[in-house]
């Protein structure tokens, strides 16, 4: 069960998430729901079409099972499956 403590280690891609802070400020208060994810950016289908942006340097605030949790981007900046400890 996903929870605000063990979001990190999930499948992401479907969640509805918010950029609450960024070294780029454009950025900030985009959001979107997770379509895609690499080991460096997130894909998000926001309301002006599909855009990508970085895990890194950037504070994501999620929202799943009517929960929110807050998380930095750099406890993101793997793969989906090595950051659920899943052999590819």
């Amino acid at each position: 069960m996903m929870t605000q403590d063990n979001i990190a280690s999930h499948e992401l891609i479907g969640l509805y998430t918010e950029i609450i802070q960024s070294e780029n400020t454009q950025i900030v208060g985009v959001s979107g729901k997770i379509v895609d994810e690499t080991k460096f950016m997130f894909t998000l289908d926001t309301k002006k079409g599909f855009k990508k942006f970085p895990k890194e340097s950037t504070q994501w605030k999620f929202v799943f099972n009517g929960d929110t949790a807050q998380i930095d981007g750099t406890k993101l900046t793997k793969r989906s499956y090595e950051r659920m400890g899943v052999k590819a």
